[in-house]
């Protein structure tokens, strides 16, 4: 077994494509083919079920992506720590960003970490499936360091918190609670929601209080993305509850204030359990002293 057939296996696995693969690792399709053949005669299992339209995980594909994935870790530690002791930090920087983070300049550090580091190759990672999905990712060695904001079991990442948000009732002025006051969950427990899926930061925290509340909520329509979200909203099909940081400019909503009120955290994430890669502790350094925390 060559490492270059693992890569190409989990490759293929997230791209869920072996076009797409052969193109993210210049590479051509057939010979990724021959690659994977080979490393099902070896292993002695089907990897992928291949159709004309899809390519997906057997159940034994799926078993296996982990440790691939943990193994090519491993292989870039080894080089990333030889390459530390020549006073050079290099490798693959694997990001885990959600989206519309504002709570540091990410953007502008990758900036100032480039200028610094030009050998790191930066790879940024969002998710559709919000920070849930990053936060597993980071778990299963797909992620070397991610920014995300959810409540509740972080268990096995160190985290650095690095701000925090009230949030509001959003919605059309006709579409809100009479008056200027803060507002109970009570009060809109039958109003008609939306929101992100649930994975989203957001949506965990909204779920959780309503949940407490004893509260039942009807989600209308769920959007995995910020500004579509606020255009609906201002389209008047429902209210949502988001931070104002997150509401795009020239988007005419209402906002309203809740009680008690509600807050979304976000935080820096990297491993607790596995080596942090050099590159990585380098970013998340960058990251501090740029917020000015320890």
């Amino acid at each position: 077994m060559e490492l270059r057939q693992l890569e190409h296996f989990v490759a293929i696995a997230e791209e869920e494509s072996f076009t797409r693969a052969a193109r993210r690792l210049s590479y051509v399709q057939s010979a990724l083919s021959v690659s994977i053949q080979a490393l099902e005669r070896e292993l002695g299992v089907r990897l992928f079920d291949r159709t004309t339209h899809r390519v997906a995980l057997t159940d034994v594909g799926a078993a296996l992506l982990a440790t691939a994935t943990r193994t090519l870790a491993a292989v870039d530690e080894l080089h990333d720590t030889a390459a530390a002791f020549r006073g050079v930090i290099r490798g693959t920087l694997r990001i885990g960003l959600m989206q519309a983070f504002r709570f540091v300049d990410v953007p502008g550090l990758l900036g100032r970490f480039h200028e610094d580091h030009p050998d790191v190759d930066i790879q940024i990672r969002p998710s559709v499936g919000g920070s849930a999905a990053l936060v597993e990712d980071l778990r299963q060695g797909g992620a070397d360091i991610a920014f995300v904001s959810l409540p509740g079991d972080l268990s096995g990442l160190a985290v650095t918190p690095l701000g925090e948000e009230e949030l509001l009732l959003v919605g059309r002025r006709d579409r809100l609670p009479a008056g200027r006051g803060p507002i109970k969950l009570t009060t809109i427990g039958e109003a008609r929601f939306l929101d992100f899926p649930a994975g989203w930061g957001v949506r965990a925290v909204i779920d959780e209080a309503f949940a407490a509340a004893g509260l039942d909520r009807h989600v209308a329509i769920e959007v995995a993305d910020v500004a579509t979200l606020s255009r609906l909203v201002a389209s008047g099909l429902g209210v949502a509850i988001l931070p104002r940081s997150l509401l795009p400019h020239g988007v005419e909503v209402q906002t309203r204030p809740l009680t008690p009120p509600l807050w979304w955290r976000a935080v820096m994430a990297v491993p607790a359990r596995r080596p942090v890669s050099t590159a990585a502790q380098a970013l998340a350094e960058l990251v501090i002293d740029s917020t000015g925390r320890q």
